[in-house]
């Protein structure tokens, strides 16, 4: 994520880094706290929006839609309503429940998760990509990483955290599960994304793609917005997407061809903010609208965050997105879907995950009593029947 203002110091005692002023680079708050760094509402990063995560199962369904019986493999992401416990129609989720974790649920910033089998696998930033498993969904431990070491084509990483990889994104089509990450360092938009693929999540190894999906500013190019933060998705055409984007300019989407490579000069704008503190998008198609969830506002300060997830919908993929209200997210609109409250401060870079039918809002959120460390939340979600998302959140 990132601001309008350059990083200063470095606080807590899992390296998180504050912003203090300035009024230039947007900044990405993709850096695990705990991991290299963080970014301040707005504060530009060339990382992660406190980055993302995927799944499969053999009752999974597509981009947030309910699982069918033999489908392609579940999938993550987020929504609903946080402090106030309501979603964008303002409707109390009365029986819904954050899911009691335990295990290997610390630092974890911009988690995704994916169903294999009768596995759940967490992705989320970290050195190489951290992996994560569960049998139950609540239960959780470590699993390695994705990568050893950065891909050799990688330059755009810092020089003193040169593996730190950001906000993944798993997605399973064309017979394999496609792994999508942000290649950057923290306070700048020279930034790339990767993509990586494997057959099965429970044997073999990622195999990564050898080049970048897409990059910000290299090679002599100029952009106005920020690679990271990728978010693939498949349209209810059967048409394949990435959705991207951190600060500056906002949200961006892209076409895909069927192998997962970037298709085509098409670049369509999804989201942006006054403050330019906009992030994470993440992609869901229930009923007749398409969804649009983001982060928003300040990320990656512990306890003191004030970042949380908005959503907008159209009926159209690429937009235009608006709020319950009717309010464009292109001009800086967004229905409120989490914000922080009591112990769990400034959820966000949410994904969602549907699972057997059920709808769980998955996000990173600072825990005030722990010293503002990121965990993993997994709330329940619902939706209005004015059809907003309500999440149990935070």
């Amino acid at each position: 994520m990132r601001i309008s203002t350059p990083l200063c110091a470095s606080c807590f005692a899992v390296a998180l880094l504050l912003a203090c002023s300035s009024e230039e680079s947007p900044g990405s708050s993709t850096d695990p706290v705990g991991e290299a760094g963080a970014s301040v509402a707005g504060a530009p990063a060339g990382g992660d929006s406190t980055s993302q995560g995927g799944t499969r199962s053999g009752e999974g369904g597509n981009a947030g839609e309910p699982a069918v019986p033999g489908g392609a493999p579940a999938q993550a992401g987020t929504s609903g309503t946080g402090a106030a416990g309501q979603g964008a129609a303002g409707a109390p989720p009365d029986e819904l429940t954050v899911l009691d974790l335990s295990g290997a649920i610390t630092q974890v910033h911009d988690p995704h998760i994916v169903k294999d089998g009768d596995t759940y696998y967490l992705f989320s930033t970290g050195q190489g990509i951290s992996v994560r498993t569960s049998k139950d969904l609540r239960v959780w431990k470590g699993a390695g990483s994705v990568f050893a070491s950065k891909p050799s084509w990688i330059t755009t990483t810092a020089p003193t955290d040169p593996n730190h990889l950001w906000a993944p994104e798993v997605r399973y089509f064309g017979g394999q599960f496609h792994l999508y990450y942000s290649a950057s360092k923290f306070g700048s938009n020279q930034s790339c994304i990767g993509h990586a693929t494997r057959s099965s999540l429970s044997s073999g190894s990622w195999v990564d793609q050898g080049d970048a999906l897409l990059c910000s500013n290299q090679g002599g190019a100029s952009n106005d917005y920020n690679a990271i933060d990728p978010s693939p998705f498949e349209d209810e055409d059967g048409k394949l997407w990435l959705a991207f984007g951190s600060f500056w300019s906002g949200l961006k989407l892209i076409r895909l061809d069927d192998s997962g490579r970037r298709d085509g000069p098409d670049l369509f704008s999804l989201a942006t903010r006054p403050n330019k503190a906009v992030e994470a998008p993440y992609l869901l198609h229930r009923g007749d609208y398409y969804y649009l969830f983001e982060s928003v506002d300040s990320c990656c300060q512990g306890a003191s965050s004030s970042y949380k997830t908005m959503v907008g919908r159209s009926k159209s993929i690429s937009g235009p997105y608006v709020d319950a209200e009717g309010s464009s997210l292109i001009a800086g609109g967004g229905s409120l879907v989490l914000e922080g409250e009591g112990r769990w401060r400034g959820p966000g870079h949410n994904a969602i995950l549907v699972d057997d039918g059920r709808y769980y809002n998955v996000y990173h959120s600072y825990d005030a009593q722990g010293s503002g460390v990121p965990n993993l939340r997994i709330a329940e979600m619902t939706w209005s029947d004015d059809g907003w998302p309500v999440s149990a959140g935070p």
